[in-house]
C-alpha cells in the first residue's frame, strides 16, 4: 500500500499540454508541492507536461514507475491497464469515469480491468474517483484543484487520515481542516473501489502514522470484511454514509454505482465494529480534535463551566440528550469552588460570573478535573480578556495530566473562534452543540475501545453480515 501514497515514480498516463487537460492539473500540483519522486506522462504525441518527460506509449517508458495515474476516455482504460501489467507496474489508480455507475458498458469495461488486473497481480483504486494525497510524503495525484489550494495540507501535515468515496466530499474535508488544530495525514478517493475499498485503507491507516481515521461511504459490499478490520483497529473511525432514506440511495448508486443497502443493518454493525457513525457530514472534520488533543472520556459525568447563566442550561439539555450525564458535586468540591472566587453559582452548571484573572480559572478546573465525580468538562469561557485564552491553553494540557478531556467551545462569533483557535492553537469548538457531540463520540469510543481491548470476549467472533 505503501507505493499508493509514497510512490518513488509515477506516470500520468493522459497528461499533456491541451488546455483544461486534467492529468496536467496533476503535474502542475506535483511540481508546486517540491514532490521529490520522478514523474513522466504518456499521451498520443509524446509531449512533455509541466517539463515531466512525455512519452507516446506505456511500453516507451524507459523505467518501470511505482505507481501509474491513469486519466483518459473510458474505453482505453483497459489496453492501458494491460500494457501497464506487461510493463511491470503492479499498483495504478483510473480517475477516470465511465465505468459501472453508467450502466451496462461501463461494467463490462470495469469487469475487463478487474480480469486484467487479477492475471498480472495488479492492485488498483478507482476506478470514478479523484486520486489521494499523503501530506507527510508530499505526494498528491488530486486533479483538477488550483495547486495553491493545497499549500497548507503539505506545510503542516497532521494525524487525521480519511477514506471518502466522493471527490466533492475529499476537498470540503481538505478546505475545511485548513483553520483546525488537527490537520491531515492522508486523503483517498475510492469511487466505485472495484478493487481496493474501504477495509484494506482502514486496515493500512491502523498501522501508519494515523490518530484518527475518517469514512464517506456510499455503499459497502463485504460487510464482514469491514467489520473484521475495524475490530482490529485500536484508533477511532468516523464514519458518515448515505442512504437513510430510499431518495438518498438512489443517489449512491448514480453517483459511485454503490446501493447504499440496509441503513438499520449499518446501524447495528457500526454497534458491533466500534465504528463512531456520525450525523453530519461536518462532524467529519470537526470532531477529529477531541481524540487528537484531549484523553478519552471514560465515562457519563460532566462539569460545564461558564461565565453565562443561559448557556449553562443550554448544554445540560444537550448533554442529557446526548445521553452524558451532569456531574453531581459534593458539598467538599463545592465549598472549594467558592473560595477561589465570587461564583453565582457553585453547583453544576457552575456560573462564573465575571471571573477577574487566570488563577480563578485554572484553580477551577484543577478542583474538577481532581474529583471523582467528574469525568469530563464542558467550559465555555466567553473570551472578553486575553488572560481567558492563556487560562484555555493550560486547560489542554490539564487535561493530559488528569486522563479527562474538555470540549472547549467559545461564545463568540465564528470569526473570533476560528481566529482563536488557528492562532493560538486551541481545540476550540464552534457551537455548544458540536462540543457536546465531541464529548459524546469520545466517550462512544471509549467505550469501544475497551470492547476491543478484550472485555468483551466475542468482540473477533465473525459477524454475519455480507453486505451493509
Amino acid at each position: 500500500m505503501d507505493k499508493f501514497f509514497n510512490p518513488r515514480s509515477v506516470v500520468i498516463v493522459g497528461a499533456s499540454n491541451s488546455p483544461f487537460n486534467l492529468g496536467s492539473t496533476i503535474c502542475k500540483l506535483l511540481r508546486h508541492i517540491d514532490y521529490a519522486g520522478k514523474v513522466c506522462v504518456v499521451n498520443p504525441r509524446g509531449e512533455p507536461s509541466h517539463d515531466y518527460p512525455g512519452f507516446s506509449a506505456v511500453e516507451a517508458l524507459p523505467e518501470c514507475p511505482d505507481l501509474a495515474v491513469i486519466i483518459i476516455q473510458a474505453r482505453l482504460v483497459p489496453e492501458t491497464v494491460r500494457a501497464c501489467g506487461v510493463k511491470g507496474i503492479r499498483r495504478f489508480i483510473i480517475q477516470s469515469a465511465g465505468f459501472a455507475e453508467e450502466g451496462p458498458e461501463g461494467r463490462r469495461l470495469q469487469a475487463e480491468v478487474d480480469e486484467i488486473a487479477g492475471h498480472f497481480g495488479m492492485r488498483f483504486i478507482g476506478p470514478n474517483c479523484l486520486g489521494l494525497l499523503d501530506a507527510h510524503s508530499r505526494f498528491c495525484c488530486l486533479f483538477g484543484g488550483a495547486p495553491e489550494k493545497y499549500g497548507d495540507v503539505f506545510a503542516h501535515p497532521g494525524t487525521c487520515s480519511y477514506i471518502v468515496q466522493s471527490g466533492g466530499v475529499g476537498a470540503l474535508i481538505l478546505e475545511s481542516m485548513e483553520r483546525d488544530v488537527t490537520k491531515i495525514n492522508k486523503l483517498v478517493s475510492i469511487g466505485n473501489k472495484a478493487d481496493i475499498d474501504e477495509a484494506d485503507l482502514l486496515a493500512y491507516f491502523a498501522s501508519d502514522n494515523t490518530e484518527v481515521i475518517g469514512m464517506y461511504l456510499e455503499n459497502v459490499r463485504q460487510g464482514t470484511k469491514l467489520l473484521q478490520t475495524a475490530r482490529r483497529v485500536r484508533k477511532p473511525i468516523l464514519v458518515y454514509k448515505v442512504g437513510r432514506t430510499e431518495a438518498g440511495a438512489r443517489a449512491a448508486l448514480s453517483h459511485t454505482a454503490g446501493m447504499a443497502n440496509n441503513d438499520v443493518v449499518f446501524e447495528n454493525a457500526c454497534r458491533q465494529g466500534g465504528l463512531i457513525r456520525v450525523q453530519a457530514i461536518s462532524e467529519l472534520f470537526s470532531l477529529p480534535k477531541i481524540f487528537t488533543t484531549m484523553p478519552p472520556l471514560k465515562g457519563r459525568r460532566i462539569a460545564v463551566i461558564s461565565n453565562t447563566g443561559a448557556l449553562g442550561g443550554i448544554t445540560a439539555d444537550l448533554l442529557v440528550s446526548g445521553g452524558l450525564e451532569m456531574a453531581r458535586l459534593s458539598e467538599d468540591v463545592q465549598s472549594r469552588l467558592r473560595k477561589v472566587g465570587q461564583l453565582y453559582n457553585a453547583a453544576n452548571p457552575i456560573d462564573l460570573g465575571p471571573a477577574l484573572n487566570i488563577q480563578t480559572f485554572l484553580d477551577i478546573y484543577e478542583i474538577l478535573l481532581s474529583s471523582d465525580s467528574v469525568d469530563g468538562l464542558l467550559p465555555i469561557p466567553n473570551v472578553w480578556q486575553d488572560f481567558i485564552i492563556d487560562a484555555t491553553r493550560e486547560l489542554v494540557a490539564m487535561c493530559r495530566e488528569f486522563g479527562k478531556p474538555a470540549a472547549i467551545y467559545i461564545p463568540n462569533t465564528v470569526e473570533k473562534i476560528l481566529d482563536i483557535r488557528s492562532t493560538h492553537q486551541i481545540p476550540v469548538f464552534l457551537s455548544p452543540e458540536e462540543a457536546v457531540r465531541a464529548l459524546v463520540v469520545s466517550h462512544e469510543y471509549s467505550r469501544a475501545l475497551t470492547k476491543k481491548l478484550g472485555v468483551c470476549q466475542d468482540a473477533d467472533q465473525p459477524v454475519a453480515v455480507a453486505a451493509i
